[in-house]
């Protein structure tokens, strides 16, 4: 996706300006300079402020009210830097005292004057924020849409061979595009690796580090043998600790439909046997991540037959207040009874429903079965 700004003249228009002797200067003016666009968008925007003020002041309060600057201003904000909108700002104050003098200053009412200040403080925020990012425009904004959709992208798993199925289900917490939990995964030949992580913190105070840590995390993975190792070595080499990081990490061989199953302070993976008609809670286990230096998980070696499923969740599924986690992982696994009549692909997602209803958290669930 492109992000170049659009020119406020264009191209064809800026060159037959160029070819007129006494524009020329101008032209080449309004083109020098790193800040030529903004510098050009301040002199239209504040050209234009100084208009309406005049028009409403000589001709026409109807027509041209003093509340067409509000949209001017907002457009500042969007667009300028903060330098440039206070010279905005100037020429909006310029226009209003304008207007007060030549109409009086009962057409400036105190409503008017209320709606003005809010507006130039809220333009104030928009262009101070774009400030500290270095962007201009709704640049930024399209930025964290990339970032959302290749979070949403490197969430999804690997295509499987048909004899394999899946079912990933990630809710974040009050609705939002960005949380705490994600997903990395790779396939490399018939070896699928996959590592489901959960950041501490909900919604988008956790989805900035989760963010960070899906890039590093997704980076190791299939790189190094011991993967929760790599990540907790990561991990204790930052700076700063920003709350802890529980991980638990799958590698299935396709042809064999062997699986090793490593956790660092996560939920245990259950699993489905289809013989029996029961999930098993996987013995494997381990410290949260970046909490000590020598790493010790124990792992949990088995086998997937036909029919048989692996389900990988986060804590927002089985974690509420006031209640043990062992009931809620109790509860957990009789509400997986329903996906059975259904399917497994069906029922994911009314799971995840049924069992975050009635709390805001962020939930993650990763089905893996044989048909």
């Amino acid at each position: 996706m492109s992000s170049r700004p659009v020119p406020l003249i264009p191209p064809g228009l800026r060159a037959f300006l160029a070819r007129i002797p006494l524009l020329a200067p101008t032209v080449r003016f309004l083109r020098r300079g790193p800040f030529a666009r903004d510098r050009n968008l301040l002199i239209t925007l504040s050209v234009l402020t100084l208009t309406v003020g005049a028009l409403a002041a000589r001709v026409s309060m109807e027509w041209f009210s003093p509340a067409l600057m509000i949209p001017i201003t907002l457009v500042g904000g969007l667009q300028l830097r903060l330098r440039s909108l206070s010279k905005l700002l100037c020429a909006v104050a310029v226009s209003l005292v304008y207007v007060a003098v030549v109409r009086g200053v009962g057409h400036i009412g105190p409503g008017l004057l209320a709606t003005f200040g809010f507006t130039v403080v809220l333009a104030a925020l928009m262009a101070r924020t774009r400030g500290k990012l270095g962007v201009q425009g709704l640049r930024g904004d399209v930025m964290l849409l990339e970032l959302r959709d290749r979070l949403k992208k490197q969430s999804e798993l690997p295509k499987l061979p048909k004899d394999w199925d899946s079912r990933v289900v990630l809710k974040q917490a009050g609705g939002s595009s960005f949380g705490g939990d994600f997903l990395v995964s790779i396939r490399e030949g018939d070896v699928l690796e996959l590592a489901l992580v959960d950041v501490s913190g909900k919604g988008v105070d956790a989805g900035t580090r989760a963010l960070m840590l899906s890039g590093a995390f997704g980076g190791l993975l299939g790189s190094v043998d011991d993967f929760l190792g790599a990540c907790n070595t990561y991990l204790r080499r930052q700076r700063e600790a920003e709350g802890f990081v529980t991980a638990v990490h799958v590698r299935i061989n396709l042809a064999t439909a062997e699986y090793v199953i490593t956790s660092a302070g996560h939920p245990p993976v259950v699993k489905f046997e289809a013989g029996t008609g029961t999930w098993k809670v996987s013995p494997a286990k381990g410290v949260v991540l970046g909490i000590v230096g020598d790493l010790h998980c124990e792992r949990d070696k088995g086998m997937l037959r036909r029919g048989d499923a692996l389900m990988l969740y986060t804590d927002g599924l089985i974690e509420q207040p006031g209640r043990d986690i062992d009931a809620g992982l109790d509860r957990l696994l009789g509400e997986a009874e329903r996906l059975l009549p259904s399917g497994f692909r069906d029922g994911a997602r009314n799971l995840v429903t049924t069992m975050s209803a009635g709390h805001n958290d962020d939930c993650a669930l990763i089905l893996i079965w044989r048909p």
